[in-house]
């Protein structure tokens, strides 16, 4: 009888797991597919048929980017805006076997592609999308092959027209892919939304369109459940009422859940919750969709700037390309997180994308880390900045690439605003499209999303630009003019105000010209003339004593910005250095000179001005280094918080007490050099705050390996090392560039080194680096799911540095 017992229940055991199996099959499963593709950059022959001998082509991973893989040379058509990488026509292919029912919607999903890309399955065509920075779908079930086998996708990206940007963009699938499939009734786009919410209570509205593509009408069910930021269903609307959904047709259904005491997502505190629906026919769930939500609630005052959840909030943000540095512009998860913890830690609570759409990623981390964006689709309208840029394709794709965007991106807490353009040409020319597209494109987001306000970057502020002067954008959006910030509530009664942009001070990390910091220079002198001045080597002082003539210095517009009541916030530009836009030089320089952090990831100086002000964290950093020659005056310059003044001594004597004046947002001595140690101290009502020191180093004696992370958190994951030459005491040596030669064993490959210098033309992927200033970074991604990776660094005549990293999938936060 026990065995006869154990029998049955296997079998009920077997029966329930088969049940399970079932009822899996006939839900929503959504497949990364960025594995196992194919690539080729050939810009002669057409690939678009079912082409299976990939010998000669190149098997990869996504997302992708071909041109950092490139060389930088100054005959590339992509010429400085573009960093003078590579663009061409680049084919990828994928062979996939699929488990196909005929019942079910087969869906493929791009994040994007970069550029003017065409798709096909099997040899048919499915489209083109000539937006790079664009999500697009096709679906795929009428042309997959009835056994589901050997079913061939093929994707061009077509970046051979250049330049077509003003700054570097990448080329190929540098986004994620996505396999989706459905039954043939399922719920499409969700939108979900709180238009009532306070610290006590809050309704979470949520629009369902239910699709029917069957031939025939369906009875549906629907369950809602809400999942708190502890993991916790806390709120359900059980599926008892039916809906029906006529055949091939498209109904939307509203649901409504209130909670009290709702954890408010804010940047200090970015809670998350979960929204579950569940599509059921007959009480089988035949779809399912989470998705994540925040909940606050915002307005912006003409008087009085921004209000989150009730509390006053200045928005102290930064623009952001989407590039990653010696990584292009292939999204990366690992980079992301590095860039935006280091923003986090300097006090930065917004971001700008600029000038186009961001990875759907990337929106998610700023949700969860907890950031302000504001969230940019166009630089160009139907007027052009470059002869193959955004405007041949306004006329047929604007409508389409906007709608995209926002559908997708319109659940995402972090999103606060929509920017519809950046200093866009029709401020000076077509008077009647400078108004007549705002109106449509604010048309366009209010049938898709009511809940947020609409700006425009605007870089001409007069009455006479009707870009600015229309009423169908919401928020004021200036970009620079920060002479003409005091002016706007008179410029714009009534009307809440934004800087959309502003700096655009320029510096190269670690160098210093001696001369006056409160002596400012213009380069170049006029944004239209080529520049043909600066520094032999076309290096910046790090000072922030050099801007561009529309920009500022960061002190004053981050003095502006913080003192006038009306000012919302401001975007600086940039939080780092990006590649193209090399201003105000052009080659050898390759990328920007704007950021506040340098490509490579290592903060400028200016990045602890933003932190003394902008954060709790007890600041006191004092610049240059001390190595000089004898002879040389030096103003030495402290940022610092917490504090009432600070006190310099150069080998214990002391040079002074300093605190800074109303509208100083810093304090200087003006040093003969001696060399020894600075020290400085500050202090709060006679109670010693913080104290820094900077050291003349002596000869090099040892490189440094200094690793970010211990453990690389699993497969192609990434860690990044840094490389400093040190004295024998451990004082860097400032000024250093020595060639620095790395080496990777184990289970990991060496995939990118960096300095952060505008001017270094050598690959990304070479193993060679010069430092810049003392310090140079590798890049190094994991082979396997767990093992180890050793990383060396060698420098002529020194002892070789090593570092050993333990690779445990176990230790991703994932998990």
């Amino acid at each position: 009888m026990r065995l006869i017992a154990h029998f049955r229940a296997i079998i009920l055991l077997l029966f329930l797991s088969i049940e399970s199996l079932m009822l899996f099959s006939q839900t929503r499963t959504e497949t990364n597919f960025n594995a196992n593709w194919y690539f080729t950059l050939d810009s002669t022959a057409n690939y678009s048929g079912n082409k299976v001998d990939f010998s000669g082509w190149r098997e990869l991973n996504l997302p992708h980017d071909w041109s950092i893989e490139g060389s930088f040379t100054a005959s590339n058509p992509s010429s400085s805006g573009g960093g003078y990488l590579p663009g061409g026509i680049g084919w990828y292919k994928k062979r996939f076997d699929i488990d196909y029912d005929s019942c079910r919607a087969v869906w493929i999903s791009f994040d994007g592609v970069y550029e003017r890309s065409e798709v096909w399955i099997n040899g048919h065509y499915l489209g083109l999308r000539p937006n790079g920075f664009i999500n697009f779908s096709y679906e795929l079930s009428k042309y997959l092959n009835k056994n589901g086998k050997g079913n061939i996708l093929t994707v061009k990206a077509d970046n051979s027209t250049q330049p077509n940007t003003r700054y570097y963009t990448g080329s190929g699938i540098y986004r994620s892919v996505t396999l989706v499939q459905t039954q043939r009734v399922y719920m499409g786009d969700l939108f979900i939304f709180t238009d009532d919410v306070d610290s006590t209570r809050a309704t979470i509205n949520i629009q369902i369109p239910l699709v029917n593509s069957d031939s025939k009408a369906q009875s549906v069910q629907i369950l809602t459940e809400l999942i708190s930021p502890q993991g916790e269903i806390i709120a359900k609307i059980d599926p008892r009422q039916e809906f029906t959904v006529p055949a091939s047709s498209t109904e939307e259904v509203s649901r409504t859940i209130q909670i009290s005491d709702p954890a408010l997502w804010s940047p200090a505190n970015p809670s998350l919750y979960r929204v579950r629906n569940e599509l059921l026919i007959d009480g089988k769930t035949v779809d399912a969709v989470e998705k994540v939500t925040g909940l606050r609630y915002f307005n912006f005052d003409a008087k009085t700037g921004f209000w989150l959840n009730g509390v006053h909030t200045k928005i102290r943000g930064v623009c952001m390309h989407s590039d990653q540095g010696a990584l292009g512009t292939a999204f990366n998860k690992d980079a992301t997180i590095r860039q935006l913890k280091m923003l986090k830690e300097m006090g930065v609570n917004g971001i700008r994308n600029a000038h186009n759409p961001a990875a759907s990623e990337f929106l998610d981390l700023c949700d969860s880390l907890g950031f302000i964006v504001m969230n940019e689709t166009f630089d160009v309208w139907s007027n052009k900045k470059n002869p193959y840029d955004y405007h041949l394709y306004w006329n047929e794709w604007y409508e389409r690439d906007l709608a995209d965007q926002i559908v997708r991106d319109r659940n995402h807490p972090s999103v606060f605003m929509w920017c519809l353009g950046n200093e866009v040409q029709e401020q000076w020319h077509a008077a009647d499209l400078g108004k007549s597209i705002p109106e449509r494109l604010a048309a366009i987001v209010d049938s898709l999303d009511g809940t947020r306000p609409t700006t425009i970057a605007n870089n001409e502020i007069s009455s006479g630009n009707p870009v600015l002067m229309t009423d169908a954008i919401d928020i004021i959006g200036y970009n620079y003019n920060e002479k003409k910030w005091s002016d706007v509530p008179k410029m714009h009664p009534g009307k809440s105000f934004i800087v959309t942009e502003s700096v655009s001070a320029l510096a190269t990390r670690g160098q210093y010209d001696l001369f006056p910091v409160d002596s400012i220079r213009q380069w170049p002198e006029r944004w239209d003339i080529l520049f043909d001045g600066g520094n032999a080597d076309q290096s910046i002082s790090a000072y922030d004593h050099v801007r561009t003539p529309w920009g500022s210095t960061h002190e004053r517009s981050l003095y502006l910005s913080e003192t006038l009541p009306w000012v919302s916030g401001m975007y600086i530009w940039t939080g780092f250095d990006y590649l193209g836009e090399p201003t105000p030089y052009i080659w050898p320089s390759r990328s920007s000179y704007f950021g506040i952090i340098d490509l490579a990831g290592f903060a400028k100086d200016v990045y602890y001005l933003y932190q003394s002000e902008w954060t709790d964290t007890p600041v006191l950093h004092i610049l240059p280094h001390w190595n000089w020659a004898a002879g040389d005056t030096v103003d030495v310059v402290a940022y610092y918080n917490n504090a009432d003044q600070v006190e310099l001594f150069l080998n214990d004597q002391s040079l002074g007490v300093r605190s800074k004046a109303d509208s100083s947002l810093h304090v200087r001595w003006r040093v003969p050099f001696r060399p020894g140690e600075l020290k400085a101290i500050s202090s709060k009502a006679g109670s010693q705050v913080k104290v820094s020191r900077v050291l003349t180093a002596g000869p090099a004696a040892v490189l440094q390996l200094v690793t970010e992370q211990n453990t690389i958190p699993g497969e192609e994951r990434l860690a990044f090392i840094q490389a400093r030459l040190c004295d024998e005491q451990g004082n860097l040596l400032p000024m250093a560039d020595d060639l620095v030669e790395f080496h990777v064993e184990g289970d990991g490959e060496l995939l990118a080194t960096d300095n952060g210098s505008p001017v270094d033309v050598s690959d990304f992927s070479s193993s060679n680096r010069n430092l810049l200033n003392g310090k140079a970074l590798v890049i190094v991604r994991s082979k396997v799911a767990n093992g180890s990776v050793r990383v060396s660094a060698k420098i002529k005549d020194l002892a070789e540095a090593k570092v050993d990293l333990i690779i445990n999938t176990a230790s991703s936060p994932e998990n």
